[in-house]
């Protein structure tokens, strides 16, 4: 993998992983080469089996862009900070973060679910 990209420009993934809140959303945001969205989607697919069977873990969900695009997006569910940043700083997971193509860059930022009145429900 190319790399990581912050999302935030001001608050960095690194940041959000001090938090002691949730539960949490990852949202992360994939670009790659066309030539190289199957390799993508198996090196991700790869890490969701190794996350899946975390402490914390609750669901997650690939997405793709529309008409040609090869950008791509994942949301999972966890029920804290503490969960994914375990997950995440795992040697195992950071070992297989070294399968995806030299062409993808990864935009991942840390979320929570608002209320808003006639709108949707935290």
């Amino acid at each position: 993998m190319t790399g990581f990209v912050e999302l935030d420009a001001i608050v960095t993934l690194a940041d959000q992983m001090q938090s002691e809140e949730g539960p949490i959303v990852l949202v992360n945001l994939f670009t790659v080469d066309a030539a190289e969205e199957d390799a993508l989607l198996k090196a991700w697919a790869y890490d969701a089996d190794f996350m899946k069977t975390q402490p914390g873990y609750i669901s997650t969900q690939m997405h793709k862009g529309i008409a040609g695009s090869s950008t791509f997006f994942n949301y999972a569910v966890w029920q804290d900070v503490k969960s994914f940043r375990e997950a995440f700083t795992h040697p195992e997971f950071q070992r297989r973060i070294a399968d995806y193509p030299k062409s993808a860059v990864a935009r991942p930022h840390l979320f929570k679910k608002l209320a808003i009145e006639n709108h949707c429900v935290a």
